[in-house]
């Protein structure tokens, strides 16, 4: 599975990066949205997206999520922020959120979760 991880702090970037390839994954790194929205242009292989709120640029964390649901919207998406809360109507519905500090197998267990088909059953038509 490849994922998209955009950070602006350095270190959280590893960190995370560092994580999330010792798990298993194929790992890009982004520094802002903007960088993100390229990579994911030029990448069609990104099946998920861990993105901070707060970063530099023309989008924050919770615009980039909008954005990837809009153009991308089979890519998976997780929301990390250590200040920022979401509000009603920040994040799409299906966007997990966060907060800073996570346990590192929480986001794990998110991405691999977003990595899984999910099997809809179709409703019974019998007629009793």
């Amino acid at each position: 599975m490849v994922i998209l991880v955009v950070e602006d702090e350095p270190l959280v970037r590893m960190f995370l990066s560092d994580l999330l390839d010792e798990a298993g994954f194929k790992v890009f790194e982004a520094v802002n949205a903007d960088e993100a929205v390229s990579i994911l242009q030029a990448r069609l292989d990104v099946q998920a997206v861990v993105t901070d709120v707060e970063m530099p640029g023309s989008m924050n964390g919770f615009e980039l999520a909008r954005v990837v649901r809009e153009r991308w919207p089979g890519v998976g998406l997780v929301v990390t922020s250590g200040r920022e809360r979401p509000g009603p109507s920040d994040l799409p519905d299906d966007v997990a959120f966060l907060t800073k500090p996570y346990l590192p197998a929480t986001v794990i267990t998110l991405i691999r979760q977003l990595a899984m088909p999910q099997v809809v059953e179709a409703a019974s038509t019998r007629v009793a």
